[in-house]
């Protein structure tokens, strides 16, 4: 009962404070914010919680490679997106996202290789993702966005954690990366901004998914000989110094296309 307790109040906390700021700091970095661990992180703290740190060493294994199924969707997407309406980009982003996450599950690395990997892979998409062309306004997420992201993010990690023992640890951690938020705001920012809007929001998580990575190098380290606040601890501080760094870099895109209008 505890720990059901502890899943219905830390879920909703995260992801209702993330969501909030991120409307206060505008769309044009919520593809960063969402990079984040809002999800994953969660998941891999009620699972430590619950299983045996073995058991949270393997899916933490699995939410890094993750960061491989999430950049292929980044860029099937943009490019999709040149040409076809959202709901041919979506649907052609997903089903490469779902082919990797199915392939990813019976390859495995030792950490830092994987880490090393997942780094290279994301500043590889980064190279590759379409030129951003001007924005036309500023899209404004509706009433009901921050509660429905609330909603469907605390039942995604209900729905997991109670999955886990039977799916393995593995598959959970991957499960863990569904893109659930940034199809939200892709699709959004495509049907009100066009390509260079789902373009945006693409290139922000992919900034942002350099401290998703840090998050889980450093956690992945001290999860099994070390207390659990202590390693979360360091896991976070990692993830928003990161982040941090990373903010600059999205900070700096936005004069430049604002300047090419």
């Amino acid at each position: 009962m505890e720990l059901l307790l502890l899943k219905l109040i830390l879920a909703p906390l995260i992801i209702g404070s993330a969501s909030l700021a991120g409307r206060r700091w505008g769309s044009s970095i919520s593809g960063w914010l969402v990079a984040l661990p809002l999800t994953s992180g969660p998941v891999i703290f009620i699972l430590a919680l619950s299983h045996e740190r073995s058991f949270v060493f393997e899916a933490i294994g699995g939410t890094l490679s993750g960061g491989f199924s999430l950049t292929a969707y980044s860029l099937t997407y943009a490019w999709t997106a040149r040409k076809y309406s959202w709901p041919y980009s979506i649907t052609a982003s997903l089903l490469i996202f779902a082919y990797l996450t199915d392939m990813l599950q019976g390859i495995v690395f030792p950490l830092l290789p994987l880490v090393l990997s997942v780094f290279a892979a994301i500043l590889t998409g980064l190279w590759l993702m379409p030129s951003q062309l001007p924005l036309e306004g500023e899209s404004q997420p509706g009433k009901w966005d921050i509660p429905a992201r609330i909603l469907i993010g605390t039942g995604f990690i209900l729905l997991i954690t109670g999955l886990a023992p039977a799916i393995g640890p593995r598959l959970t951690g991957l499960f863990t990366t569904i893109p659930l938020y940034v199809s939200i705001l892709t699709i959004f920012a495509h049907r009100q901004q066009g390509h260079p809007g789902a373009n945006s929001v693409l290139r922000g998580l992919l900034l942002g998914l350099l401290s998703f990575t840090g998050f889980y190098l450093v956690l992945g380290f001290l999860i099994e000989h070390n207390p659990l606040g202590a390693a979360f601890g360091a896991a976070t501080l990692t993830a928003l110094i990161v982040h941090g760094l990373s903010l600059v870099i999205v900070r700096t895109l936005r004069p430049r296309i604002q300047s090419a209008r």
